[in-house]
């Protein structure tokens, strides 16, 4: 499905979209998002041997792609916020700023949801330094990739509007490459409609 050039271009803009871009700073904890991709974790690793904090917290469960391996649910973003902040205040850690770790395309969800579930923190956020092109591996495919970004733009709006995750700015071009692609059939990963 991947092979249209329109289609990669408008794949590489939600790509971007996601990424918030932040530049990593000084804070009291890290909290690594687990998932299927263990490149997260690396990542968390990497963040803390370079000193960004003292303290890092592995928080998540298994998601939608590990579910034919793994026979537990997949952890939602805001439950993970929820635990680990809960799990710090058990041990009288208060973070001013936290550094949260993440799959690239899940960046600015994560945003959203430590906006909404801990706004006294500050959440920078980080990913594996990786791109669009790089990114599919044995475990994952461009087209999956495509089709979870799409998931993750729509569950940014939806879970707005329900009220666990904080609004994000949506430009118009992204708007019209979620609905290109949409079109096209990356449809896998949207919420069920109602």
């Amino acid at each position: 499905m991947t092979n249209e050039p329109s289609t990669i271009d408008d794949a590489r803009r939600i790509w971007n979209y996601h990424h918030v871009n932040h530049t990593l700073a000084p804070a009291e904890v890290i909290i690594v998002l687990g998932s299927h991709d263990t490149r997260v974790a690396e990542r968390g690793a990497e963040v803390f041997l370079a000193g960004w904090a003292p303290l890092i917290v592995f928080s998540g469960n298994l998601g939608a792609l590990t579910s034919e391996i793994w026979t537990r649910p997949e952890a939602e973003i805001f439950a993970d916020v929820a635990f680990s902040r809960a799990l710090l205040a058990e041990r009288g850690i208060h973070p001013r700023r936290v550094i949260a770790v993440q799959k690239p395309y899940m960046e600015r969800r994560t945003l959203a949801t430590f906006q909404q579930a801990w706004p006294e923190v500050e959440a920078l956020v980080t990913s594996p330094q990786i791109g669009f092109d790089d990114y599919p591996n044995a475990d994952i495919s461009r087209d999956d990739v495509i089709h979870i970004m799409l998931g993750d733009l729509q569950r940014l709006i939806v879970y707005a509007q329900r009220g666990w995750s904080a609004p994000q700015e949506m430009p118009a071009e992204v708007t019209a490459a979620f609905e290109r692609l949409v079109a096209a059939g990356y449809t896998r990963r949207l919420l069920p409609p109602g």
